[in-house]
């Protein structure tokens, strides 16, 4: 019997690699039947076009060099975009995580919520990540303007959707005897997620809040090219002008702001999960 199940197991192990196999051979076939084609319709063909991956960067750090001195003049210019870019990010961040909570709370099954509520809420929180900040951002500049505003609601709006997913498998992971405790003792179901539920998340709700603030500085930043204000707006038009010093100057001062956005993190992260729960 032992003998009949492993060879039933060997014939399905040899089927699943068969099926693998043919799978990958499939898709390596449409790879290499689109490539000439795709090759054709791009610029120059793919290969020579390849070859001149690095000029442009090449280019705009060389034009930075010959600025001298003159180039690192260019960073107080810069500031006040880079500041806006970072108060996007913040609001955004912060009014998102707000939300997130309160959905999050609503989508966990082990919280006491009316059945109905749970799959209603998920679906919503699906909703929100399904739509990348740059549609919804391009969405809300037609209706209100190009400015931050449909920069920081984009973002927000995301931010509510991504927390909240977190935010909720956080939830589900807490130990209920707590919540067990206050509900014996006759407390409400807002007193028992304030002082059962709460203590519990705070630490991690603030390692994914930090996290997800660095996302958003990058967001913030990317939509700054549809005219949402920041660094991205004016990184746009150096491109656009060719203003190499300009790029790279834009290019490194969003590079040493995410770098000591991730350090910040990191030591925030470390502080508030503990150096034994952090990795």
């Amino acid at each position: 019997m032992v003998e009949v199940m492993r060879q039933e197991v060997l014939a399905l192990e040899g089927r699943r690699r068969l099926y693998t196999g043919l799978s990958l051979a499939l898709l390596l076939a449409v790879v290499l039947s689109g490539y000439s084609e795709a090759s054709a319709l791009n610029s120059g063909g793919f290969l020579q076009g390849l070859s001149k991956f690095f000029n442009y960067p090449a280019q705009i750090v060389s034009q930075a060099w010959d600025q001298g001195w003159a180039f690192w003049a260019l960073f107080p210019k810069f500031l006040p975009a880079l500041i806006e870019t970072l108060n996007i990010a913040a609001v955004a961040t912060i009014i998102g995580a707000v939300f997130a909570m309160i959905l999050s709370l609503l989508s966990s099954r082990n919280l006491e919520v009316p059945p109905a509520v749970i799959p209603f809420v998920r679906r919503i929180m699906d909703i929100m990540r399904a739509f990348p900040e740059l549609i919804i951002a391009l969405f809300l500049i037609f209706v209100l303007g190009a400015s931050p505003v449909p920069a920081a609601i984009a973002v927000a709006f995301h931010t509510s959707g991504a927390l909240g997913k977190l935010f909720s498998e956080v939830n589900e992971n807490i130990d209920v005897k707590p919540l067990e405790g206050l509900k014996a003792v006759g407390g409400n179901w807002l007193q028992r997620v304030r002082f059962g539920v709460i203590p519990q998340v705070l630490p991690n709700y603030s390692s994914y809040f930090l996290l997800r603030f660095e996302i958003n500085v990058r967001a913030s930043a990317i939509l700054g090219f549809v005219g949402a204000g920041g660094i991205g707006t004016e990184l746009s038009r150096a491109i656009g002008w060719g203003a190499g010093s300009e790029t790279a100057a834009l290019f490194l001062m969003l590079f040493l702001s995410i770098v000591a956005i991730d350090q910040l993190s990191t030591f925030l992260r470390r502080h508030f999960v503990g150096s034994e729960n952090f990795s």
